[in-house]
């Protein structure tokens, strides 16, 4: 299953803010930092205390679910949360939950803000050989969020430049609710305090890199995974005249890499086989997200004539999903029982596979698959999903419901059980729901005044349900209260 809806509600924040929040011009030279000491990780709380941090960083996701193209995508999704918290299970000064997520964007890129949110470019994913190299960076991008390097930033300039700094902090809000006018105030006030971000930020990066690489080690990943992707990608790009916004923001210099390789030395190395989900995510992405359906059949067809693999399994996955796009049902079907019959719990096949029985009118086939994972594994994302999803095909929609309400009790932040739910209410005719249901996939995009109407237009139809109203009504005061808070940051 796979749901690749973008909603266009702020398009203009985010290429704006990241650029200028996140990602500065800095230089390697070692003059001016010479005789400073690296900062501890709880640094910061003079100026952005963790509550605060938390929610700036909830307000901005919401707003990237709102104008940058999402992998809306259960497997994918599950996959990079599972990687990215097996390395924070093993990260100190962890102050809050992480979410990892992916954007469709062959540009070569990750990066990280506050309140543990971390985004990962799918173009970082298939450019990466080994799930180490991939899990390297993401660590890299958890230590930027353990060591507060943003908030420690502000701190820094807030010693000297007072006013610019509250002119960030107010220029990053004022973004959130009206970018029209917090844009220019951020631009503004960036440009004043260019110099002494410089400095800083060089000073984040190898902080960064000592942190993450030991995180990396710990977490039992080959620490040689960092220093073999920096050089793959100073390597890849040397020559290059627009090297990607990953090197903007994360330059590798010689003296970086060789940095890399004498700290992973130093820790234990560990022969590790080749990841068979990495492999499969890799796959995915390739055939769902880039290129064209004819053009990645011929391309898996290739990798497996001339064994351009590291599992076979992930190529004819590849392959399969491939063929379902370009609607060659039957073949996809084929591979994909063969592929599940050797893995029977392997939730990328039944998630592809659920997709293939759906378009070729066998739905009882997928709903005895998902509902004998659904035993194995409760409030599975990806299996929960597609199990509404299938419910929901074949008019069952009572069982959808309930599934769904359940699930959001266990995740109730939730997107796409909520854009499902929305729709398992419009075909039931259950107008108030529907409404107040829209009304939650608008307040996860940020848009608080058109979630409110939702809600309003769904009380419009609630006055036989009195609990229904009651919930409506008390949902109302909690998004104008979130709003409020909002402009209070």
């Amino acid at each position: 299953m796979s749901s690749n809806r973008t909603f266009k509600i702020r398009p203009f924040l985010l290429a704006c803010a990241f650029s200028t929040i996140i990602a500065s011009p800095y230089s390697y030279s070692q003059e001016n930092n010479r005789n400073v000491l690296p900062e501890i990780g709880t640094a910061g709380f003079s100026v952005l205390s963790i509550d605060k941090e938390r929610q700036i960083g909830s307000a901005m996701m919401r707003h990237i679910r709102a104008s940058q193209p999402l992998v809306n995508d259960p497997v994918l999704i599950e996959y990079i949360n599972d990687l990215g918290n097996r390395l924070v299970k093993n990260a100190e000064d962890v102050n809050y939950s992480f979410e990892f997520f992916i954007i469709r964007n062959k540009e070569i890129n990750a990066f990280a803000f506050f309140g543990g949110h971390v985004g990962i470019h799918s173009g970082l994913i298939t450019l990466a050989d080994t799930e180490s190299e991939l899990a390297s960076v993401i660590g890299h991008e958890i230590s930027h969020v353990t060591q507060r390097h943003l908030a420690r930033r502000l701190e820094a300039q807030s010693k000297s430049q007072p006013l610019t700094t509250a002119g960030m902090i107010s220029g990053v809000l004022l973004a959130l609710v009206n970018p029209s006018v917090g844009m220019a105030v951020l631009t503004t006030s960036m440009a004043a305090s260019q110099q002494s971000s410089i400095n800083f930020t060089r000073g984040n990066e190898k902080e960064a890199d000592r942190v993450g690489i030991t995180m990396l080690a710990n977490s039992g990943f080959d620490p040689q995974g960092a220093p073999d992707f920096f050089g793959k990608m100073a390597a890849k790009y040397r020559y290059k005249s627009k090297p990607p916004a990953m090197l903007l923001t994360h330059p590798v210099p010689e003296s970086r890499i060789a940095d890399a390789r004498i700290r992973a030395h130093g820790l234990e190395t560990r022969p590790l086989a080749p990841s068979l989900n990495f492999a499969l995510a890799k796959a995915r992405i390739q055939a769902r997200y880039e290129s064209t359906p004819e053009q990645n059949i011929f391309k898996f067809k290739d990798d497996f004539k001339k064994q351009k693999y590291t599992y076979k399994a992930a190529v004819h996955y590849g392959l399969a999903l491939s063929l379902f796009e370009n609607k060659d049902y039957q073949e996809a079907k084929v591979i994909l029982e063969a592929l599940i019959a050797d893995d029977e719990n392997n939730l990328f096949y039944a998630d592809a596979l659920t997709d293939v029985y759906i378009k070729t009118k066998e739905i009882n086939k997928a709903l005895v698959m998902l509902s004998d994972l659904n035993l194995i594994m409760p409030n599975n994302q990806v299996v929960t999903l597609n199990y509404a999803n299938a419910l929901l095909e074949d008019k069952k929609y009572s069982a959808a419901e309930v599934l769904l309400q359940d699930f959001l009790l266990i995740k109730p932040g939730n997107f796409i059980a909520y854009d499902i739910l929305t729709t398992v209410y419009q075909k039931q005719n259950k107008t108030a729901l529907m409404h107040a249901t829209k009304a939650e996939v608008l307040a996860l995009l940020g848009a608080y005044s058109r979630a409110i109407d939702e809600l309003q237009t769904g009380y419009n139809f609630a006055s036989k349900l009195p609990l229904v109203e009651k919930r409506i009504k008390a949902r109302i005061i909690q998004f104008k209260d979130q709003e409020e808070k909002l402009k209070r940051l």
